[in-house]
């Protein structure tokens, strides 16, 4: 028995050391965290295997100390990566921070909650650009900044995490998400933005869940903005999910696939209210995505862009950072995506009255085409126009970036008079 729990124990030890590891090996990679503290992190741990080695502990001794010493420096790797999370400075032809710019990651005070922006921009008193992320749940504050740096020549470009998204993952407790609560939170950070930058009014761009928090702020407070630019608009969610989720059926029967077949079968078609919802909608959507990966190619260097490689690899994030990244996705789709079953913009916001831009994906079968060409031609709005990107799937923001900023900066900042 004492050799069955000395191995045991062992076993667990060695599993705490390996885990320990992690984000000391990940953190001078992935993270701000630099190559000559990481080595520091590094030589830490082999001081505690030193330590447990040399002190004249007993076995069990040893193990505590280890594990507890690679704890400890685990710790202190992910702390670090944390603190040291930042935006990289906008620089100018010297190499060092241009005079006039702006890039910050910081916290801002929302209706009683802390959560997290950047604000970048080439120049303070350029209009200001208010970014509203994927999801619900999803963050994309490393995106903007790698494919749509351009934006920050011409704007002071806000990047939102949203309650519950990655650096704002604890803010808000998930019980309190609510679409009422998103609205209000974006209206309060408008309205800081505003008050800062000395901007009547302020652009706003949202894609995919974006667009429907987009559509709802400029419909519930149109004076606060210049105009909406929208990338893979959501217009109406049960309908588009149906009609997804048909697609991929008859996808996967054209390429003999029983078994996914099967699945997506045995699953029925949505909206889905019991078990992991973001596990079931994705059981389809990951067809689409498939499909579109097929027919939308993308134009320019962000034609090949990944948000969560984007997330996982950049500075903005620390280790815990990452790690919410993705349980914001699954946690707060799960519990604000059925809360929005009975979305229907045709009728619920037929009337906007700022301008309105929709940036389109040709190959877009995630926000169905015909239901956004449907909603464009029922909207009444001061000016609208409606955006095809040839080469891209949902959404097309980023595949083909520099024809969003054109549309951006050419279209809906130039139209603005501002």
């Amino acid at each position: 028995m004492k050799i069955l729990l000395a191995v045991l124990f062992w076993l667990v030890v060695v599993l705490v050391l390996l885990v320990s590891l992690i984000p000391v090996i990940a953190a001078p990679f992935v993270t701000a965290v630099p190559g000559w503290l990481g080595a520091l992190l590094g030589a830490a741990d082999v001081a505690v295997l030193v330590l447990a080695l040399r002190a004249g502990l007993s076995h069990w001794g040893k193990g505590l100390t280890l594990a507890g010493g690679f704890l400890a420096v685990a710790l202190a790797a992910v702390l670090l990566s944390q603190l040291l999370a930042h935006t990289p400075p906008i620089l100018g032809a010297d190499g060092k921070p241009l005079p006039g710019s702006i890039a910050t990651l910081e916290r801002v005070e929302l209706n009683g909650s802390r959560q997290w922006v950047s604000i970048r921009g080439r120049d303070v008193n350029n209009p200001v650009l208010v970014f509203l992320s994927g999801g619900p749940g999803g963050s994309e504050i490393p995106s903007t900044r790698l494919h749509l740096a351009e934006l920050e020549e011409h704007f002071v470009v806000v990047n939102w995490d949203q309650p519950g998204a990655a650096k704002s993952f604890f803010a808000v407790p998930k019980r309190e998400l609510t679409p009422q609560r998103y609205i209000d939170d974006g209206r309060a950070l408008v309205e800081q933005m505003r008050q800062r930058f000395d901007e009547e009014k302020v652009f706003l761009i949202g894609e995919s869940w974006g667009t429907i928090l987009g559509v709802w702020l400029v419909r519930d407070y149109p004076e606060l903005f210049h105009a909406f630019i929208s990338s893979g608009q959501m217009v109406n969610t049960t309908e588009d999910d149906v009609m997804g989720y048909e697609l991929a059926l008859r996808i996967v029967e054209e390429r003999g696939d029983a078994a996914k077949l099967e699945q997506l079968r045995r699953n029925g078609p949505p909206p889905y209210t019991t078990g992991n919802l973001s596990l079931t909608y994705q059981s389809y959507l990951g067809v689409l995505t498939d499909y579109m990966s097929e027919r939308a190619h993308g134009v320019g260097p962000g034609a090949d862009a990944d948000i969560l490689t984007d997330a996982l690899r950049e500075p903005e994030y620390g280790l815990a950072d990452k790690v919410n990244w993705l349980l914001g996705l699954m946690t707060v789709f799960n519990r604000v995506y059925p809360q929005i079953a009975d979305l229907d913009f045709v009728t619920q916001a037929a009337k906007l009255e700022v301008p309105i831009y929709f940036m389109v994906g040709r190959h877009d079968v995630n926000a169905m085409t015909s239901l956004v060409e449907a909603y464009y031609a029922a909207l009444a709005a001061p000016h609208k126009e409606l955006i095809w990107f040839e080469e891209s799937g949902h959404p097309p923001l980023y595949s083909e970036a520099a024809k969003t900023v054109d549309v951006v900066v050419n279209r809906a900042l130039a139209n603005s008079g501002r």
